[in-house]
């Protein structure tokens, strides 16, 4: 059954990662992979602190929502070939400019997150 509710949230999150793609940008820098993964960070960091200390939570909820909508939607592996591609096109600023920021920015968005969900709490 838990594998059920992964695959589930996870084609929801490869659909809002698919229309998220479909903002016509048109740049050397991958700003749309950047915004996902950041989003996707404060999206599994709210979840994260939400169900934090919480037995009462559904764990099939829990595996939707982290493992499947976040998992579907972030896209480290794009993430990863579009440095290298930078690196390859001699972008060498470009290519660590978009790892340093994407860790950085997604580390925050993880912070930005549970902060988020405390507010609810």
């Amino acid at each position: 059954m838990s594998l059920l509710f992964v695959a589930l949230g996870g084609a929801v999150g490869a659909v809002l990662r698919y229309a998220i793609s479909l903002i016509p940008v048109k740049t050397g820098f991958p700003f749309l992979t950047l915004i996902t993964n950041v989003v996707g960070a404060i999206a599994i960091g709210f979840i994260a602190g939400l169900v934090s200390g919480k037995e009462n939570t559904s764990p099939n909820a829990i595996l939707f929502w982290k493992t499947g909508v976040c998992g579907g939607f972030t896209t480290f592996s794009t993430f990863s070939l579009e440095a290298i591609t930078l690196f390859e096109n001699k972008m060498c600023f470009l290519g660590g400019a978009y790892i340093v920021l994407s860790v950085a920015f997604c580390l925050l968005g993880i912070i930005c997150g549970k902060k988020l969900a405390a507010l609810t709490i």
